[in-house]
Parts: structure tokens; sequence; C-alpha cells
């Protein structure tokens, strides 16, 4: 009865034996930092193997375990092998995964090709699928875990020319939800990530079209109104606290209210201030 008390009461960012995907730069690298400072041992896996043993270095220059692992999310068989070796690299079994793996994708929906759709979903989508699916049947065996998506607050902001990167981070928003409910009676905690800008690379990796890729880096880089060390201390607090959403940003926050307040009035505001700004752009 203790230890189940115990479990169910722990806070699962204290000494975890986490894998964060996408650990190479960004949100994954500060998650894997924060994890550490916490008595964390951390598999990074990236799809950059130097950009992950990077990571790594920075993890063990601060006297922690790390392990660099290469690992293309989008692929299923992948993702599985990453979960049977972590628990080998970590020499325990793994109790948090961060699928925080993703890329950027920008343009008018007819200027998109199917090619573009397909590479998105690969990572953002089906990556953290992967994930879940490939982590949770350890969570269940062992009676407890943590999962944390990174979404985005484009989840539910729906703005234009972002369709296949809405889509494909409402889908991370919705499986958050599915599961924060639906694992619970597992002791397996679930947060969804939503921020709006935080300084990554995910512009300079992605797919934006040439007239926005420099003013959205700009923007990204220069009037973030946080850092990513700062969302993923907040993150895994959320998680600690069993809540299931983290919004970090004020702006995130206020267009989250906007759209529950009046989901009709938010798109045909979201659709004047469009044709104003492309108007004005003309």
């Amino acid at each position: 009865m203790m230890t189940f008390l115990k479990q169910r009461f722990a806070k699962p960012s204290k000494n975890a034996y986490a894998v964060v995907t996408g650990a190479g730069s960004g949100i994954g690298r500060s998650f894997a930092l924060e994890l550490a400072k916490r008595g964390g041992a951390v598999v990074c896996a990236d799809v950059n193997l130097e950009a992950a043993q990077e990571t790594v270095a920075l993890l063990e220059a601060q006297g922690a375990k790390g392990f660099a692992v290469h690992c293309d999310v989008g692929e299923a068989e992948q993702v599985k092998k990453l979960a049977e070796e972590s628990e080998a690299l970590l020499g325990h079994p793994v109790t948090m995964v961060i699928n925080n793996a993703g890329v950027g994708l920008g343009g008018k929906f007819d200027e998109l090709s199917l090619d573009d759709w397909k590479w998105c979903m690969h990572v953002n989508l089906w990556g953290v699928i992967h994930g879940c699916h490939y982590f949770v049947p350890g969570f269940k065996k062992q009676g407890r875990g943590a999962i944390i998506n990174v979404a985005s607050a484009a989840s539910y902001t729906a703005a234009p020319e972002m369709s296949a990167y809405n889509v494909t981070k409402a889908g991370v928003r919705a499986l958050s939800e599915t599961l924060f409910s639906e694992l619970a009676r597992d002791n397996i905690r679930v947060n969804v990530l939503c921020p709006t800008l935080v300084p990554t690379n995910i512009i300079k990796n992605g797919r934006i079209p040439g007239r926005y890729s420099k003013l959205a880096d700009h923007a990204l880089m220069n009037y973030a109104m946080t850092t990513s060390d700062d969302v993923a201390k907040l993150t895994l607090n959320r998680l600690d606290k069993g809540e299931l959403y983290t919004t970090p940003q004020v702006d995130a926050k206020l267009f989250w209210m906007m759209k529950r307040a009046s989901p009709n009035f938010y798109a045909k505001f979201l659709g004047f201030s469009y044709r104003f700004v492309s108007n004005k752009g003309a």
C-alpha cells in the first residue's frame, strides 16, 4: 500500500529515466538539461546524431548520465528499437518519454505538395504516435510513467498558411487529451505543451516559403516571450502537478481563451485579419 501511494503521488520529473526525442537542440535539449538537474538520466534521441552527442556532453559536464541515439521518429522500427535500447542504456526501465521532435512547414494550402504533407505528418504526428505506442506498454507494466507531447498553440489557433503544421499539432493535442484520461488509471501522467514563439531551429530546419522564412526566424529569435529553458521547467512542473495543458506564454493563453469562448467569432476575426494583411502586402 505504501509503495502504491508513493508511486501515485511521486513527482515524475524527479530522478527520471527519460527518453527525449529531438534532443539535439531547442526545447528538446532544454528538457534533457532540466531533467538532469532534477537527478535524471536521459537518452537523447535525434535524427542528427552529432547534435544529440553535443547535448550529452552538456549533461555529462554537469555530472549527469546521458546517451546519444540516432532516431528518425517517423520510422516505427527505429522508435521500437529506441524503446528497447533505452532501457539497456539507462540500466532501468524508462519512466518518462518526451515526444519533442518536430518540423516546421508553412505555405498556402494549394501551394503545398502531398509530399510536404507526408513529410510534416511523418515527424510531427507519426513521431508522437510511435513514441506513445512503444513506451506506454512498459509504463503499464511497471505501474507508472509519464508522457510529455510537444504540440503547439498552432493546434488551436489554426492560423492561415500553416494548414499541414496546424493539422499535425492538433492531432498531437487530441492524442494527448485522450491518453490523459485513458491512462490515468494506470498511473501514467500526460502533459501536452502548446507554446507560441520559442527560440529554436524549427524555422531553419523546416520548409517555410522564402517570403516568410527570414521574417519568421527573426520573430522566433528576437520576439519570443520566453526561452526554451523556461518552457522545459514549467512543463515538467505542470506534469508533476498532474496538469494536462502547458501554455507557457500570455499570447498562447489569450488565443486559447478567445477560441474557447467564441469559436465562430474567432474564426471570422482570423479570416478578416488575414484578408487585411494580405491586401496590405499586395
